[in-house]
């Protein structure tokens, strides 16, 4: 038995949207919660062109600046570390440069993230969210890797 041309055609359009829709649908990033939650990943950036992956670097306080897009446009984040010759991180602080709901999100994120990164190996950092703020990572680690370009040894 054979199916007449537009019913094979109406068939193969019907199969083809509904694997769009589960491709669309499927590994999209969870929405940003304010549940106070927070995770950061020690595993190195995959980024195969990051220059800084030597570890060598200069002991010092270091300040760079990081934006990311948000759904009210851009916002971005002043960030300052000390940083040991190993890499390690002593100390940090983020200075939130927002205005409205991503001030509120950044700041979120200003109260969890001494907690994830000091400590730490700055090659060995890559943020994603903190304390229910997903977004302004984005800005953090591009700061980071500025400071990471900035302290080569």
């Amino acid at each position: 038995m054979t199916l007449p041309t537009y019913k094979r055609t109406i068939l193969a359009a019907t199969a083809g949207a509904a694997l769009l829709m589960t491709a669309a649908c499927g590994g999209g990033d969870e929405p940003a919660s304010a549940s106070g939650s927070s995770s950061a990943s020690s595993a190195p950036s995959e980024d195969s062109s990051d220059s800084s992956a030597s570890g060598s670097y200069k002991a010092g306080e270091y300040e760079a600046e990081g934006s990311y897009q948000n759904p009210g446009g851009t916002s971005s984040v002043k960030v300052k570390v000390d940083l040991g010759e190993d890499g390690t991180i002593s100390e940090v602080e983020v200075t939130p440069e927002a205005s409205g709901t991503s001030l509120q999100y950044q700041q979120k994120f200003v109260s969890g993230i001494k907690a994830e990164v000091v400590g730490k190996k700055i090659d060995d950092l890559n943020v994603s969210k903190v304390a229910g703020s997903s977004l302004t990572s984005g800005g953090f680690n591009e700061a980071i890797d500025s400071i990471k370009g900035d302290a080569q040894a």
